[in-house]
């Protein structure tokens, strides 16, 4: 990744480190990604599994609360998914775009410091670098129905 990158929605210039809250997102990305191929616990991740790209402390703590948070709460999330994504069963959509919704959905209903905009245009972004551009897509239409159940924190 780039070290000049601008800033993105959510995120900050880092001038080098990696700081940022997407970086963060895309680390808990990883993390999610790898848990859901492999069934591995967040504890037994080598630090490689996080990022390719060493975490400053504090986008490390926000990425763990975000996988963790994502993995305590999929008994939520999943039946949020399943009534949004029609036609689509969790299972049959790919990988990377479930966990983009997971994590999105999970900063949707329990980070509810960040605005709900913010959320849905870094999962698009996300899933514009990770995915395709039908899913991104994809992830927007849904995570804009999903916004409908976030309750004023």
């Amino acid at each position: 990744m780039s070290k000049n990158r601008q800033p993105s929605a959510g995120g900050e210039r880092h001038n080098g480190t990696v700081g940022s809250r997407r970086q963060g997102r895309e680390a808990a990305l990883q993390a999610l990604y790898v848990s859901d191929l492999c069934r591995q616990p967040l504890e037994e991740f080598p630090e490689k599994a996080w990022s390719d790209d060493p975490l400053v402390p504090k986008t490390r703590v926000f990425a763990q609360h975000l996988a963790a948070g994502v993995l305590a709460s999929l008994e939520e999330i999943d039946p949020l998914l399943k009534k949004y994504a029609e036609n689509w069963e969790l299972g049959r959509m790919a990988a990377i775009d479930r966990c983009i919704l997971r994590l999105a959905t999970f900063e949707i209903l329990k980070d509810t410091d960040t605005p709900v905009n913010v959320i849905i245009n870094e999962a698009v972004e996300i899933a514009k670098k990770y995915s395709t551009a039908e899913s991104s897509k994809f992830v927007n239409g849904i995570l804009d129905k999903v916004k409908l159940e976030r309750t004023p924190g």
